[in-house]
């Protein structure tokens, strides 16, 4: 074999085993994240008059919530059916979890975004007053 013929063979490797190790990296985000997911598929809950959806987005996964609820607050509604856990804090409820997916500022600079269309709202989920048929994200961030 010839010295051309041996870099090129060796780069060829290289580059394979960079890309395995990449795909491998990108791979565990996702299982590590949804490791202890309650829920890993859309699912409906109880049977209030007000419909609202919550989409639980962490990694490249999602999964969607459709809540039937009587309560008045967004954040009344998760709590309803163990969806969110947190901890009150100055500005209110300070989620730490959704769906059991873990986000702690102070452990690793990820936390929840709560967001509807995209947008960023003005008022954590307990201070959200929900209406029939809106739509909300929560999103996994890391600082």
């Amino acid at each position: 074999m010839n010295k051309t013929t041996f870099i090129r063979i060796s780069s060829a490797l290289l580059c394979a085993l960079m890309l395995l190790f990449c795909a491998v990296s990108c791979a565990e985000e996702i299982p590590e994240l949804w490791q202890d997911a309650t829920y890993t598929e859309d699912k409906t809950f109880g049977e209030g008059a007000t419909t609202v959806k919550v989409e639980v987005i962490a990694g490249e996964r999602s999964v969607t919530f459709t809540i039937k609820t009587d309560k008045t607050t967004l954040g009344d509604a998760l709590l309803e059916h163990s969806l969110i856990a947190g901890e009150e804090g100055a500005f209110g409820l300070y989620i730490k979890s959704v769906n059991g997916i873990r986000a702690d500022y102070d452990l690793d600079g990820a936390y929840w975004g709560f967001t509807k269309g995209g947008e960023y709202m003005m008022t954590g989920v307990d201070g959200t007053t929900i209406a029939d048929g809106d739509k909300y994200e929560l999103v996994w961030t890391k600082g």
